[in-house]
């Protein structure tokens, strides 16, 4: 009892005082073991009773978490072929597409199309059987990780039902559906206004002394549209006044209580609803989770509700190992759920974590060689530790200790209202946003050649494509829209070196070749900036031809930025743990390199504040500030509990200076003044902030804040102060 005492009043500690890497580690991060060892799981591993895995759950709560769904391959279907599609994307495609069996020359995993209209498996030679294929995909091979452990039988059998349909093989050109976007067949108004609406109070049935505050109280619209607000100290909570009809009410994560859903619920402006009232989860599994009424049992459905950077806390495992994990795995190319969801042997887990590292960069396509190996992800030395840790923490029949929560939000943490938009298909990488003169916010996709504008009024959301290049996979990175010039469209063509730019007004697309990388900055006057061959790179709108080029001192860049007056360029370093920035004073020319030394902040993507001081998201867990006026580059750590474990893809600063950053395994958004050195941390209804591009609306008074989360569905933050 003394160490779960101990362990709640670091928990109350960290949260209450702002602290940076090291303070945490002297709490958490030096000792052999922390937090509970893995135990063995009951049930023979890879049939359906062995519900120990996180993707393996009895129930799905009230049927609307969405992380649920994720973790366990439901969000497009509850089953069939659509699901065996879900479960191809995650678990086969990386190795099978007709992509990486192009460019790889030797053995190379056979593409699987039509897969059971041959007579022999291509590697054994054994007949094509439902049985042959499911053994095929439990034993794995030499270069095939073992699925035994990983999928259970109705996945398999979904699996096997999508590799017979004739539609495999998915290739981002027509992804599924999303059944929950119902946008278009039932009309509703969203709200714009963050108050009026309905209200109530929440209670709890726990002990006595516990808040109800910052519990996450959500109403669904009939289109699918869900806005989520937050519950005060005394359990209060107001919704935005809203379309009046019918909504779904419900409890988001409610984690340490049982669920709670009311379909059907009457809402006419300001209407009064019953109290709800929360009953505490039932407690046990283990008996270190009976003794510890702040502990959870490690079901599919708790560790969903967590983040990522929460689950990796929880875990067992030394400083070191975890620290690598981070290293390795954090820099955000995918939620740490997807991670962990899994449970594999050593050998199969060598494989993933052989691919991650020494195929890159990030298409994981052709297998670096030569000096390049492993210059992606770490050192030979990194990947065995992480092999052995996974092995050891997500080994077949291994389950987790209790879990361990954090505090609810609080205070300012609570003023806030959360809308969620649904996107038209599934099996998305969102990646960015960026906002139009008509309040219009337009959407990039990874992976697909979709790419849209959503209608936040209505929650519908006009698709388009890009042309499909033979050869290449298609998929958009950046996405921005010029309002100064036309609402002209921006996108970058990560996979095929292009650039495309389409007028909002007609749908005309022009593309551009042999382009800049896929990050780049819209400058005032409405040219493109990016990097190209070490250098800093002017394109010109109408040509995509570089018009100027500025040589960078000799180093690489991932993110860059143009300030608002257009006077300076900035690039953060290489997102894989870079230790340097620099900057570009476009008026005379001059470049100025920033090296932080040991330090390895990673400074990825972002833009420029009111001030003229470049702000990028650090992979290292901080927001990095280039002050072009002092010449200096700093580090600035927020104080959430999991801040050596999570990371940053971006940063981007509002009108007043306030520099915004969605926690890439983290379970929500940051906000920091750099003028007060205050932090507030708003936790989200999914536990995600899986944030590639923020885009900031400084129309609004406070500000709106938009982001696209990589698991596939649009945010907006409306913070109340």
């Amino acid at each position: 009892m003394f160490v779960h005492e101990l362990r709640r009043a670091i928990l109350a500690i960290l949260f209450t005082f702002a602290i940076g890497i090291t303070l945490f580690s002297q709490h958490v991060g030096h000792s052999d073991e922390v937090q509970g060892a893995p135990r063995p799981a009951q049930g023979a591993p890879g049939t359906e009773a062995n519900c120990t895995s996180i993707n393996c759950s009895a129930t799905l709560l009230d049927g609307l978490q969405r992380s649920v769904r994720i973790n366990t391959y439901k969000a497009a279907a509850e089953s069939g072929v659509v699901r065996g599609e879900t479960i191809y994307y995650y678990k086969c495609w990386v190795c099978h597409n007709k992509y990486t069996i192009a460019a790889n020359p030797g053995p190379t995993a056979p593409y699987l199309q039509d897969l059971f209209k041959h007579e022999n498996l291509p590697r054994s030679g054994n007949p094509i059987t439902d049985e042959s294929v499911t053994a095929a995909i439990k034993d794995g091979n030499p270069q095939m990780p073992s699925f035994r452990s990983s999928l259970s039988n109705a996945d398999l059998a979904d699996l096997l039902s999508y590799l017979k349909s004739g539609k495999c093989c998915l290739e981002g050109e027509d992804p599924p559906p999303n059944p929950w976007y119902k946008a278009v067949t039932n009309r509703w108004s969203v709200p714009t206004t963050v108050s009026g609406g309905a209200r109530g109070v929440v209670r709890s049935k726990v002990g006595p002394g516990d808040s109800p505050e910052g519990i996450k109280v959500q109403l669904i619209a009939p289109n699918g549209v869900r806005t989520t607000v937050y519950t005060n100290e005394e359990g209060y909570y107001e919704f935005p006044k809203m379309q009046t009809g019918e909504y779904t009410l419900r409890i988001a994560t409610p984690l340490e209580f049982k669920p709670y859903r009311r379909d059907g619920v009457r809402i006419d402006g300001a209407t009064k609803l019953d109290d709800i009232v929360l009953e505490r989860a039932t407690i046990g599994g283990t008996a270190a989770a009976e003794a510890d009424a702040e502990a959870l049992p490690p079901t599919g459905e708790n560790e969903s509700q967590l983040s990522g950077a929460e689950i990796l806390w929880n875990l067992s495992g030394t400083a070191n190992e975890k620290a690598t994990f981070f290293r390795a795995c954090g820099n955000g190319c995918h939620s740490y759920a997807q991670i962990f969801r899994n449970r594999y042997d050593e050998r199969s887990w060598g494989l993933i974590v052989d691919r991650m590292f020494n195929y890159g960069p990030a298409i994981l396509i052709r297998r670096a060689t030569g000096i390049q190996l492993g210059q992606y992800r770490g050192a030979p030395e990194d990947q065995q530790i992480i092999t052995k840790w996974l092995a050891k923490v997500r080994g077949p029949g291994m389950v987790d200790g209790p879990l361990y929560l954090f505090p609810r939000p609080r205070g300012a943490s609570t003023r806030l209202v959360v809308t969620e938009y649904e996107l038209p298909r599934q099996l998305l990488s969102a990646h960015d946003v960026s906002g139009d003169s008509k309040g219009n916010i337009w959407y990039s996709d990874y992976k697909t050649r979709f790419f849209g504008k959503l209608d936040p009024r209505t929650g519908i959301i006009t698709e388009y494509s890009i042309p499909l290049t033979p050869g290449f996979m298609t998929g958009t990175h950046a996405v921005i829209v010029d309002q100064k010039h036309g609402d002209l469209v921006w996108l970058s063509e990560a996979w095929n070196n292009k650039w495309t730019k389409m007028d909002s007004k007609t749908g005309q697309l022009t593309q551009f070749n042999d382009t800049p990388n896929g990050n780049f900055a819209l400058a005032p006057d409405g040219s493109i900036w990016s990097n190209k061959n070490q250098a800093a790179v002017r394109v010109d709108p109408e040509t995509g031809k570089v018009s100027n080029q500025y040589p960078m001192p000799g180093r690489a860049a991932y993110g860059v930025a143009v300030s608002d007056d257009g006077h300076y360029w900035a690039a953060g370093g290489p997102s894989t743990g870079g230790n340097y920035g620099e900057f570009l004073d476009i008026r005379t020319g001059r470049m100025t390199l920033l090296d932080m030394g040991d330090r390895l902040p990673g400074p990825s993507r972002g833009g420029f504040d009111p001030f003229g001081n470049a702000w990028f998201g650090g992979k290292n867990g901080s927001l990095v500030e280039i002050d072009t006026k002092a010449a200096k580059m700093r580090e600035f750590f927020p104080p959430t509990v999991y801040a050596p474990y999570s990371a940053f893809y971006e940063a981007w600063s509002d009108k007043n200076g306030e520099v915004w950053a969605g926690l890439l395994h983290g379970r929500g958004m940051v906000r920091y003044n750099p003028r007060t050195s205050r932090w507030i941390e708003y936790a989200l209804p999914e536990p995600y902030g899986h944030d590639r591009k923020t885009w900031i609306d400084n129309t609004t008074n406070p500000v709106t804040v938009w982001y696209v989360d990589y698991q596939g569905y649009l945010v907006r933050i409306q913070p109340l102060e």
